[in-house]
């Protein structure tokens, strides 16, 4: 695994480039060592703080990253769908969100919730298409 980089944990591609139109795998907030980010431990019994605000942003900077790997940004995104595992955490995830991308010029998007998703820990897997010419 290269130092510092998030690889796809199947066989799959995290962007796939097609004409103008750039496709990023859903993302999470998997750190290249494995760890997860916004995942805190509050006590000795292993109790864990999923927190939805710092794995929004952590997804968001490992898409923002990907772009990158093809000349595009967050700022090519046009499209977004974001899974949550709980739709409690919509305001948080919200707050994040916006940190990124605003009304009048962000990408569409589209919010669902879902049973779970591939690791305990995660709360939030966002997917992006974007448009780069």
């Amino acid at each position: 695994m290269s130092k510092g980089k998030v690889t796809p944990r199947g066989a799959y591609p995290h962007v796939k480039v097609v004409g103008d139109f750039i496709f990023v795998s859903g993302t999470s907030s998997r750190r290249s060592d494995n760890s997860i980010a916004g995942v805190d431990l509050i006590d000795e019994m292993g109790t864990k703080r999923l927190n939805i605000e710092v794995q929004t942003r952590e997804v968001l900077k490992n898409i923002d990253k990907n772009l990158q790997t093809v000349g595009a940004s967050l700022n090519d995104v046009v499209d977004v769908t974001t899974f949550l595992v709980n739709m409690n955490d919509f305001a948080g995830y919200n707050k994040a969100y916006a940190e990124f991308f605003n009304a009048e010029t962000g990408p569409a998007r589209t919010t669902v919730a879902v049973h779970q998703l591939p690791h305990p820990d995660l709360v939030v897997e966002i997917k992006v298409m974007a448009y780069k010419k």
